[in-house]
């Protein structure tokens, strides 16, 4: 089968598509043929080695290649002992959050343990599923992370992006009163998705969340990676959740609790955002598609910016 690999760090032409042997799914494992895999950050991170710079990943050169792709959505063709809540045929969302594979869901095919799949939602296209595991588990996670009780105010930064235009549909759906940043020309998609408040980039962050919320808000979802700036808006005593560690994290000045979000693969969790979506609750977003075969062309857009949604490789 095909599969996009890494054997040394770079930029977007280190992306190898290698042929590999279809793997076996062990006890307690399925595997999904592959019909669409979300391109993220994250997998830029990894290619380039940043990951494995900040050992968050053993280095390259452990093991003779590296497997890209986190966020997959497609159909279970196989089943490894012990696993009884999927079959073969099942549609499915999953997520690979192990760094150090051999292959991931860049590929034809994918095994993942039993706990990091969920059934897909059944009124959304798979290109549209796959973009659902990371960036909806990161947000959701940092949510529960910050335990806001409804009616509290919740900042959300880089409010059009993936993981940020989650937060925002998310925490509207738990009641919280949202204020998001984001482009000025993303206003109207920002307010659609349930922000009540905005702010355009560019602003003081601090000052112009205080004029909307006097004292600052309860709590950040720091997804544009803002750190000391969108501390600012929280008040004394609030939360703040960073969506990558590193030098993204702010010290927890004020007795603000800073938390990092470090995403985990959660089947039931999953399956409750795939139930949102069937529900109109939480909206999945496709900058573009490119085939399999073409995932450096996808990297070299996602490191170029300026998308909404995320790119989307298919078989």
């Amino acid at each position: 089968m095909r599969a996009i690999i890494v054997r040394t760090p770079g930029g977007p032409g280190a992306l190898e598509l290698s042929d590999a042997p279809v793997p076996v799914p062990g006890p307690g494992q399925v595997r999904i043929r592959v019909a669409a895999a979300a391109v993220n950050p994250v997998d830029a991170a990894t290619r380039s080695g940043a990951l494995a710079g900040a050992g968050l990943m053993p280095p390259f050169g452990s093991r003779p290649a590296v497997g890209i792709g986190w966020d997959v959505a497609g159909t279970v063709d196989a089943v490894g002992g012990r696993v009884t809540r999927i079959a073969v045929g099942d549609e499915v969302i999953g997520l690979k959050d192990r760094l150090d594979v051999p292959l991931g869901a860049y590929a034809d095919a994918i095994v993942l343990d039993a706990d990091a799949v969920a059934p897909a939602p059944r009124s959304v296209p798979a290109v549209e599923a796959a973009t659902i595991p990371l960036n909806g588990l990161t947000a959701l996670q940092a949510l529960d992370l910050l335990g806001l009780p409804s009616g509290a105010t919740l900042l959300v930064t880089g409010a059009a992006g993936a993981v940020g235009g989650y937060a925002v549909e998310l925490a509207a759906h738990r009641g919280l009163r949202v204020a998001a940043t984001a482009s000025a020309s993303d206003e109207a998609l920002v307010r659609g998705l349930g922000a009540e408040m905005f702010v355009p980039r560019g602003a003081h962050l601090g000052d112009a969340v205080r004029a909307l919320v006097p004292g600052g808000v309860d709590g950040a979802v720091d997804a544009a990676l803002l750190s000391v700036a969108a501390l600012d808006a929280v008040r004394n005593g609030g939360s703040f959740a960073a969506v990558n560690g590193g030098p993204a994290t702010p010290l927890p000045l004020r007795g603000i609790t800073v938390h990092n979000v470090w995403i985990r693969a959660d089947a039931a969790a999953m399956a409750g955002l795939a139930a949102l979506a069937d529900e109109g609750r939480l909206t999945p977003r496709v900058a573009g598609t490119l085939p399999l075969a073409e995932a450096s062309k996808a990297h070299a857009r996602l490191e170029a910016g300026g998308l909404r949604g995320r790119l989307v490789l298919t078989p």
